[in-house]
């Protein structure tokens, strides 16, 4: 009988006993009293089914009518938080995570654009929609992602934007998301383009433990030399005023590009499957005489040689980064070669380089100005290790994507990264089951253009941690006025989409991948 009720006993007290792997859910409101490492929290609050309104106060007043793009989302808990790990930082973070019944047990992570400045709320609200526990920073300020005045003599905050606010956001999200499940997350993902794409590539530098997967597409990833490019295309067009291109004759040389190259890869469709087999010469289109709307001056044919050239140090002929493509020209006018400098670089420059706000962009040396860039930085912002192996080592798995038409970044920033990574990791054998690069003929930066643009970054990511699918083709879609006109397939670089010479050339089915 002793030895029954001792047993007896065990039973009860192992019954009993709190489990190390699982703890008590908080409450969201509950979550507003939660002590964690410099943080303060602003706001926690559930928000009931449909009465998320888009506004800063989030829920919606008496009588009003949710915003579109936020009606149809569930309740879920809304956590806004300061961070401030360092005396100057003052960093904005915002955790929305659905009801724990709706919760598929992961975790998400959203990038910025630009110079950041602003939280993406639609982009939590589809995280929240898909049952994701999803997180969002602004990277340290408020304010236009256009300008890098933020960071003039404020170096925390720099660092807070070059990789700190993530890292720390990921940190406190996680801590958040177990205090109300009660439970971790089974799975971390980050989605980012842009600078949204090389914040991606530093936490898997410099942080590999914070994701299980990752999508950076058309990553800001080598900052320094990518904003040097850029004043590389201003001066281009803009250091003498005869070099200026008039907006509408980017129509006339885009249009010259495609008679030149269109047929080339068998389908005549307004898309160049692979640019780099382009050799449009714009000298074909001068001007044989006086200038005209028709045709491009001497002057400008020259500048636009200059936007297809690579930027190149003038002393030692290094390449400081790649061209543009051929193709991308529509996007020209209102990117790097507009009418006056860009303002991610000029600012830049301005304030964080030479720490003079009449710096004039005509002076920069691209020889001297770019290596004290490159010094100063000192692998803050810039995101180029090759060395994953830690990141892979633990099962992770990274998606980039990058459009040939990019007005922005070049793509071929993409190309060198990825090849940099096969190289330093031993060959495509050791990474085509862990590292995919995906060009995308005819897409602007990040989306957007003539080529099929459209698909679920992270369902594909998820598809390829989760059930071991190994991207091998990505069928993505164009749209116009919100109906699907074409799908294709991309494909992982160095393979292109060749159409099979039957069938509809608007539909995917009718290409396959192959190496060129």
């Amino acid at each position: 009988m002793k030895t029954i009720a001792c047993v007896l006993c065990v039973i009860c007290l192992s019954i009993l006993a709190p489990r190390a792997s699982v703890t008590a859910a908080a409450s969201c409101e509950g979550l507003a009293s939660i002590a964690l490492p410099h943080t303060t929290i602003t706001r926690a609050q559930t928000v009931p089914a449909g009465q998320f309104a888009g506004t800063p106060a989030g829920l919606l007043a008496p009588g009003a009518t949710a915003n579109a793009p936020y009606k149809d989302l569930p309740e879920f808990c809304r956590i806004a938080a300061t961070l401030a790990p360092s005396s100057d930082s003052d960093i904005k973070i915002e955790v929305w995570m659905p009801a724990a019944a709706s919760w598929n047990g992961k975790f998400e992570a959203v990038g910025n654009g630009g110079w950041a400045g602003q939280l993406g709320v639609q982009q939590l609200a589809v995280g929240v929609r898909r049952g994701y526990a999803i997180a969002a920073t602004d990277t340290g300020h408020a304010g236009n992602g256009g300008d890098a005045g933020f960071a003039f003599n404020h170096p925390e905050k720099l660092t807070d934007f070059a990789w700190r606010a993530v890292h720390e956001m990921t940190v406190q999200a996680k801590a958040l998301i177990r205090e109300y499940y009660g439970s971790s997350t089974k799975t971390s993902y980050w989605v980012g383009c842009s600078t949204g794409g090389r914040q991606g590539l530093k936490e898997a530098q410099r942080f590999p433990e914070d994701f299980d997967g990752i999508v950076a597409g058309a990553p800001a990833n080598y900052m320094t030399h990518l904003l040097t490019r850029s004043i590389w295309v201003a001066q281009a067009v803009l250091k003498d005023p005869a070099s200026q291109i008039p907006r509408e004759k980017y129509s006339v040389l885009h249009q010259a590009v495609l008679d030149a190259c269109d047929g080339a890869d068998g389908v005549k469709d307004g898309v160049l499957e692979d640019p780099t087999q382009c050799r449009f010469d714009p000298k074909t289109i001068q001007c044989p005489g006086d200038d005209a709307p028709t045709c491009l001056t001497a002057p400008q044919v020259e500048a636009v040689r200059k936007i297809y050239s690579p930027a190149t140090n003038p002393r030692t002929r290094a390449e400081i980064y790649p061209a543009e493509s051929r193709g991308s020209e529509m996007g020209w006018a209102g990117g790097l070669a507009g009418q006056a400098p860009l303002s991610i670089a000029n600012t830049y420059f301005q304030y964080i380089v030479f720490k003079k706000p009449d710096w004039d962009f005509k002076t920069l040396d691209f020889d001297k100005d770019v290596a004290l860039a490159d010094s100063l930085d000192n692998g803050e912002m810039n995101a180029i290790d090759p060395n994953l192996k830690p990141f892979l080592s633990r099962g992770g798995k990274l998606l980039l994507y990058h459009g040939w038409n990019d007005q922005l970044i070049a793509p071929g920033n993409s190309i060198n990264y990825y090849t940099s990574v096969v190289k330093a990791l031993g060959g495509e054998d050791k990474t085509r089951d862990s590292v995919r690069l995906f060009m995308m003929p005819g897409v602007n930066h990040c989306a957007g253009g003539d080529g099929p643009s459209n698909f679920d970054q992270l369902g594909v990511l998820e598809q390829w941690m989760e059930q071991k699918k190994t991207p091998d083709r990505i069928v993505a879609s164009h749209t116009t006025s919100g109906a699907v006109d074409r799908t294709r397939p991309l494909c992982p670089y160095p393979q292109v989409a060749v159409y099979l010479g039957t069938g509809d050339t608007n539909k995917a089915e009718s290409f396959a991948c192959k190496r060129p």
